[in-house]
Order: C-alpha cells, then structure tokens, then sequence
C-alpha cells in the first residue's frame, strides 16, 4: 500500500524563484508572486538568467541554493522540470507554479497561491519525492526527471541498439530507439509511443521501443535496482536526449549506463492534489 510523505520544510522563509525562459512578458506576472510570497513573510531570491530577462537584479544559482528553503518554478511543467534537474542535489523541494493550463507536475494558478501560502504555514500541504535517473558515458554523467531518450542520427536509417541489465544482454533494439523513463516521464513522450502509464511514486525504469522494426518489441517496466545498459551497435551512432532538454552524441559501440539516482526530486503539492484526477483531466480517461 502506498503511503503518503509527512515530510515537511524545516523553514519557509526565503524561496529562490526560477522563470520560463525566453519570456520576458512574463515580467509582471513575477511581481504578483512576489508580492504574494511578501505578504506571507518569505523572502525572494530570484535567479540570475530570469532576473536578467526582465531587467531585474538578481543572484547565482549555486548561492540560491545554499540560500533557501525551498525553490519555485513559474512557468509550465518543462520548466519545473529543468528547475528540479539544475537543483535536486541541493535537497531543496519545488513548487511549480504553472501559467497556462493545469499541467501533470505544476498544479498551481497564481489565483491559488496566496491560499496555498496559508496552507504553507500550517504545513497543511505535501512533499512528494520523485525518482530521478543518472545516466552515464564514457566522457560525462547526466540526470533526468522525465526520459533518456537514445534517438538514430538520421531519419533516412533505423538504428540498432544492444541493451543489458547488470551485465547481462537481454534485448536488442531495431528501430527509431529506446526510451528509458521514470514514472514521472510515463505521460511524457513514452505514453505517446505506446508505453504504460505508472504511478509517479514508484521507483522502476520504464524501457519503450520507439517505432520498433519488430512486432514482438513491447514495453518493459524494470526495478529501479537494477543496472541497464546501452550500446549503439550500427556505425552511425546515436544522439541521446535528457529530458527533451539537452543532446549528446555518442559514437558506434559507445554505451549509455543508466540506474536511480541517488538522491531524488522533491516536489511541494497542495494536499488534495490527486494524480487520477490528473490523469482524467488532462487524457480525459472515459469521456
């Protein structure tokens, strides 16, 4: 059965806020949820990059996180997400606050903050953690809250992948690639090639074909425990995609190892919040 976090902050009085990128209109918007967090007595750190977008003065990422208690994300769930995978190792929970419709990670409107600020303070509110992934080359580790996505270079050739769990083979891959994904990316992009939905709070890996040369290629949900790795055995070589977010090519017999991190993502939600009610919402199950 699954059992809900009593974790709560320690403190709640100095948040480090993170903006979508690339939109400075977003400007305004910024000011209400600062004035808000204000108004309950919580001090803004805002980071450097979103400061500079709007014109404002603002601080180094690194000393946020020494700095706060707690971290906030404004913009949608890409944003969350970059703000989790730029700052899990610093143990601090997220909260995202979201801009445009309801997402699967950032429940909350500006409209809802001042009340969930009320909520804060009577520590009527959850900290859910996530599983994160680290994944690894021969030249550089990476983490991702979503996916790994190991994708063929080309579009005009299939690619041929070799996988092994601790050691062992256990599949070949032919086709488009390989998503390895937490729970957390299940409604990303492996719902969209067909992969199963899983509950955000488990901890497996989720390994899905994409577009397979084969009709006996199917999903597979796999412990988190164990140690999955990933070898390009085609000339061409691979691109591999973290989180949609960033891209590394690996060359042909170049593995990509992949197992649970060892911290993982902590993300601040109101306590009604309810992940089938999410899921109705947004894939608007039985309608």
């Amino acid at each position: 059965m699954h059992k809900i976090s009593k974790e709560k902050l320690h403190s709640k009085s100095k948040v480090g806020i993170v903006l979508r990128p690339s939109t400075p209109q977003i400007k305004e918007n910024y000011f209400i949820i600062k004035q808000c967090f204000e108004k309950h007595n919580i001090e803004v750190f805002l980071e450097r990059s979103s400061a500079s977008m709007i014109g404002e003065e603002g601080h180094d990422l690194d000393m946020i996180c020494e700095t706060v208690d707690f971290f906030a994300s404004i913009g949608g769930d890409g944003t969350l997400i970059s703000v989790v995978r730029r700052t899990f190792k610093s143990n601090k929970p997220v909260l995202g606050i979201n801009l445009g419709n309801l997402g699967f990670l950032t429940d909350l409107k500006i409209a809802d903050l001042d009340n969930f600020l009320n909520n804060l303070e009577t520590d009527n509110y959850r900290i859910d953690s996530r599983m994160i992934i680290k994944g690894s080359t021969n030249i550089r580790t990476f983490f991702a809250f979503n996916d790994i996505v190991i994708s063929r270079k080309s579009l005009s050739s299939m690619i041929k992948i070799d996988a092994k769990i601790d050691g062992k083979p256990f599949n070949s891959y032919y086709g488009d690639g390989v998503i390895i994904s937490t729970p957390n990316g299940s409604t990303a992009y492996n719902l969209s090639v067909g992969g199963p939905l899983v509950y955000p709070l488990t901890d497996v890996f989720i390994v899905t074909p994409v577009a397979p040369h084969s009709l006996t290629q199917r999903p597979l949900v796999l412990p988190a425990d164990f140690e999955i790795e990933f070898t390009v055995s085609d000339n061409q070589g691979a691109v591999v995609i973290v989180d949609g977010q960033d891209i590394y090519e690996i060359e042909h017999n170049q593995s990509v190892k992949i197992q649970i991190a060892s911290k993982k993502a902590k993300l601040i939600h109101r306590k009604e919040r309810n992940y089938f009610e999410v899921l109705n919402e947004k894939l608007q199950w039985g309608k």
